[in-house]
């Protein structure tokens, strides 16, 4: 490796201007690259919500729908503005009383039924289905031009419009979110590190490589707006550690080498073999995400753990040019750390092992407990402030139409009118059903076939499907509305069972059946890629079980805390947090085991052994847990988005949590478990005769 680092310094000058250079092509990379604002989206093809939305789109032309409420209008303006919406490009169709009747007939002249379906108090509702998907450019655009031709008094529910919102707010605040992680990081590393303009080379090579992450995410073709709103933020938190290792290793063979560009050398080979062995884990955290099913996991797992890797290599590479570059700089700022030394927090931890031995086994069980019964919503809605457009519309259909998701039936087009009406009367008595809605059920029985408007059986009608709404009063994602699903489908498939219920509840409630398994399938894959990696570092059976067990007990706290608070997590933080925290701060443990190892190793006592470890580790796992908090932190408080926000939050409490569990019970599992530590791992067996206390 010392050849490879003299290489590096021989060719500093044309890597930073190539590093350079390549933020061109990666930058357009980056814009060129689509963002996908529907959660939904990622869901399995396989399952039959999914066929049932394909089968709406290709055969009804029916892709993305809203419900449409207006107030306080006149049935003529009501009309003359449906008539300027479904001129606008991608609204493929829009239902309302005019489609069953002509507007010259009085509504009192339609059937109770339809009625009711369309009208609330002084309001009046439309169902407006769009020709392209639910988060397409184009139905976003066709959203914010109905908004336009609509005014105050009318309102745009539906995921189209939820997703028009959510796209709007995260565009808006995606910028500020790196801003706040810059200026936060560079505080904490002015204050822990020994120049104050490090701090601006650290965060020029982290930025290089974030960038050049982004610009590759066009082979991709798109990623998901929480991917693009966290890869900045997290990959700054999780690979600020290589740097910090770049730069102390430097500071070391400058005190044993006048050369500066020999020590950056030997810096590079020592930083080479410590990050490859670092990042490791925490690229097994992120492909761990791939392991789910609901293919959200695997857009962020491939792209973070592809954002590792790349930080890597721009530390090894990048990173040593500019701080040579900029040598005579940052000799200029050199300061003394303001981090005071830890020599007597050491001793105190390392002196009072069994308190803390005792804190774990007190408090391991009731954390699991905590972690396991915390509160978990689904509803897409609730993760963004209720002032957005379409939140209130949201609220208002719930209000004045006591009127929650909309699910849609896909029968057999062979169905008999007797049969589809008994499946509806049947289906009416489920509680929280308002009413089913098809040809049949929709005009009544007294409407010659003949009377039917062509238009609107086409609607509702093709050789293979026929298509019916159900209006449902409960909210998406209750208790409720998934019992009523359940029952539902049950009657569903007596009548057809080949037919279909589909929409945003149905597809919600699968998300919760999905992302339940995905949680237990992410953690198994999590710590066993860990628990290997370990296996394979220290050539130990029974570290990787300690060091595991301490950073699973610090996630345990993390993700029992809002069950003691009364926090609900939206359902991607509890899947993802696990994994992402075991990956990046299980480092904290390894960089103290190593040295604990290599100072057992080489024949000291125990006691001796886990001081040095401690007293030789604790101020990089606290400087190491501060950056990757300051990356988060900020970001957590600032967004608006509560999925974003609430990941952020979790991930900087993470990184304190597994500090304190690290410098704290660490050394007490060293100390219990020395004996069988020396007996099973290959590198303590010169020190497993010494002086055990």
């Amino acid at each position: 490796m010392l050849n490879y680092g003299k290489k590096i310094v021989k060719f500093r000058i044309p890597i930073f201007i190539i590093s350079l250079l390549l933020l061109i092509p990666a930058a357009i990379g980056y814009i060129n690259t689509k963002v996908n604002y529907d959660i939904l989206y990622y869901l399995p093809d396989s399952i039959e919500t999914m066929q049932g939305q394909d089968i709406l789109e290709e055969q009804f032309g029916t892709g993305a729908y809203s419900m449409f409420i207006c107030e306080g209008m006149d049935t003529k303006d009501v009309a003359a503005l449906k008539e300027k919406m479904e001129k606008v490009d991608h609204v493929e169709k829009i239902i309302w009383y005019d489609s069953l009747m002509d507007i010259r007939i009085p509504m009192e002249m339609l059937p109770k039924k339809a009625k009711d379906l369309f009208n609330s108090d002084d309001s009046t509702m439309m169902f407006i289905i769009f020709d392209t998907t639910t988060s397409a450019s184009e139905t976003m655009d066709a959203i914010k031009e109905i908004r336009q031709l609509a005014g105050t008094q009318c309102f745009l529910s539906g995921m189209s419009a939820i997703v028009t919102d959510t796209k709007e707010l995260s565009d808006q605040e995606v910028v500020i979110y790196v801003v706040i992680a810059v200026l936060l990081s560079t505080l904490v590393l002015a204050i822990a590190m020994d120049s104050f303009f490090i701090p601006v080379v650290f965060l020029l090579g982290i930025g290089m490589a974030i960038v050049y992450n982004l610009g590759t995410n066009v082979v991709k073709g798109e990623i998901s707006y929480i991917t693009k709103a966290l890869t900045a933020v997290l990959q700054l938190g999780v690979t600020m550690d290589y740097s910090i290792f770049l730069w102390h290793s430097y500071q070391e063979q400058l005190e044993v080498m006048e050369d500066h560009k020999d020590a950056m050398a030997h810096a590079i080979a020592k930083t080479v073999k410590a990050v490859v062995g670092s990042s490791t884990t925490t690229v097994a955290g992120f492909i761990a995400l791939c392991f789910m099913s609901f293919t959200l996991g695997l857009d962020l797992g491939v792209v973070m753990a592809k954002g590792v890797i790349i930080g890597v290599i721009c530390t090894v590479t990048v990173l040593p040019s500019m701080i040579l570059i900029f040598d005579k700089p940052l000799a200029k700022t050199k300061h003394r750390p303001f981090l005071p030394t830890m020599d007597k927090l050491s001793d105190l931890i390392t002196r009072h092992y069994k308190l803390f031995a005792v804190l774990l086994v007190l408090l391991i069980a009731p954390a699991y407990y905590c972690q396991t019964h915390a509160n978990v919503y689904y509803a897409l809605d609730e993760t963004l402030p209720k002032t957005l457009p379409s939140i209130m519309a949201n609220t208002k259909l719930q209000e004045e139409y006591n009127l929650g998701a909309m699910h849609m039936l896909l029968v057999d087009s062979t169905m008999s009118s007797k049969e589809i009406r008994e499946m509806s009367d049947e289906m009416e008595q489920v509680d929280g059903v308002k009413g089913v809605y098809g040809l049949e059920t929709l005009l009544g029985s007294r409407i010659p076939d003949d009377m039917i408007p062509k238009k609107l059986r086409e609607t509702l009608e093709n050789d293979n499907y026929k298509l019916m709404l159900v209006n449902n009063e409960y909210k998406v994602a209750s208790d409720e509305v998934n019992e009523q699903i359940t029952q539902l489908n049950e009657i569903l498939k007596r009548y057809d069972p080949t037919g279909m219920l589909v929409g945003e509840a149905p597809c919600t409630k699968d998300l919760i059946t999905i992302t339940d398994k995905d949680f237990r399938v992410v953690n198994t894959v999590s710590i066993l890629a860990v628990f290997l990696i370990i296996v394979f570092v220290f050539k130990s059976w029974s570290l990787p079980f300690i060091l595991v067990a301490t950073i699973e007990f610090a996630i345990f706290i993390n993700l029992g805390i809002p069950y003691l608070t009364g926090t609900e997590l939206p359902f991607i933080a509890s899947i993802v947090i696990g994994t992402i925290q075991l990956g990046a701060t299980v480092d904290y443990a390894i960089l103290m085991t190593s040295r604990y190892e290599l100072e057992r190793g080489s024949g000291k006592s125990k006691k001796e052994s886990i001081q040095i470890a401690h007293r030789a580790s604790v101020k990089s796992i606290i400087v190491s847990a501060l950056s990757f908090f300051a990356a988060t932190f900020g970001v957590g408080l600032y967004s608006n988005i509560d999925m974003i926000s609430s990941l952020c939050m979790l991930m900087a409490r993470g990184a304190i949590i597994s500090m304190i569990v690290v410098l704290c019970v660490l050394p007490s599992m060293f100390m219990m478990f020395d004996k069988w530590i020396c007996f099973s791992s290959k590198n303590f067996r010169r020190g497993k005769n010494h002086e055990q206390k």
